[in-house]
């Protein structure tokens, strides 16, 4: 079975959201904890959480993918920048209980020269401390395009942030397709080799999700610019090929496609109907 989704807005709030997901042939789906560009988060009621937890079970919903703001920078080079980033992340991950289960996605941050070792272990300190033992998500560090001075565009960085981590059962990567083949591993040419590389550095148990999503860019950009599923530099054939690997099977594939919501229906329909060929 393949979970497949697409980000929703939670202005709605979680039943809402579950509802449309529904709406659009979803079984699983993505949304911002916050605004994507940071402030303060929306008031949660319990009652709404519980009866998105319901529709999920009637539904056989995969786990969801919570997205951390963009802002959520751990690793800047300003102190009031990375207490902001800390705080924001150590609220969201309080406020995913009230779903629990899921998991929490966020991009590691950019350096702004420092250097990657630097950023690293300021990424580790604040997970370490926002962190709990009782806490019932998964924190996911996603794959970046590795422009600028982003961490997370190889995956030895990732592995080096893992490795410091206090409680690594929680703890995993979501794997974005735009941003590797931006970042120059050749999931077009070598998927088999690229998810043995992952395996052989991070481990292939740490992969929990994946972003899916073409890209408008050639191999080896490290831009990242997503497209349309089929519609860009990736293509349909690589797309194919992930979605049916057997190593990526049982795990949810989130759509970041400039899409709205035909777009998205579209979409989720085709990525199904490859799991049926």
């Amino acid at each position: 079975m393949i979970y497949i989704g697409n980000h929703l807005s939670s202005t709605g709030g979680f039943a809402e959201m579950g509802k449309h997901a529904l709406e659009l042939g979803a079984n699983t789906f993505a949304f911002f904890t916050r605004n994507p560009r940071g402030g303060k988060a929306k008031e949660i009621q319990q009652e709404d959480a519980d009866r998105l937890l319901s529709l999920l079970e009637k539904h056989h919903f995969g786990p969801l993918v919570a997205h951390a703001p963009y802002t959520m920078n751990l690793c800047s080079d300003k102190e009031n920048i990375r207490t902001f980033a800390s705080d924001m992340l150590a609220d969201d991950l309080q406020r995913m209980e009230y779903v629990p289960g899921q998991y929490y996605n966020f991009h590691p941050g950019s350096h702004v020269g420092q250097g990657v070792e630097v950023a690293i272990d300021y990424i580790a300190t604040a997970l370490n401390t926002a962190m709990f033992p009782a806490m019932q998500t998964t924190v996911l560090l996603e794959t970046m395009a590795g422009k600028g001075t982003e961490v997370g565009g190889r995956f030895e960085e990732l592995k080096a942030i893992i490795e410091k981590i206090d409680l690594p059962e929680k703890i995993g990567v979501c794997l974005d397709t735009c941003h590797i083949w931006d970042g120059g591993y050749d999931i077009e040419k070598q998927l088999d080799d690229v998810l043995k590389e992952f395996d052989q550095i991070i481990g292939l148990e740490k992969l929990k999700a994946i972003h899916l999503n073409d890209s408008k860019n050639p191999f080896g950009a490290h831009k990242d610019r997503h497209e349309c599923l089929g519609q860009g530099y990736i293509g349909s054939r690589t797309l194919e090929a992930v979605i049916t690997h057997p190593l990526l099977q049982d795990k949810p594939f989130i759509l970041e496609t400039p899409n709205e919501d035909a777009g998205y229906k579209q979409e989720i329909a085709w990525v199904k109907s490859v799991m049926r060929k």
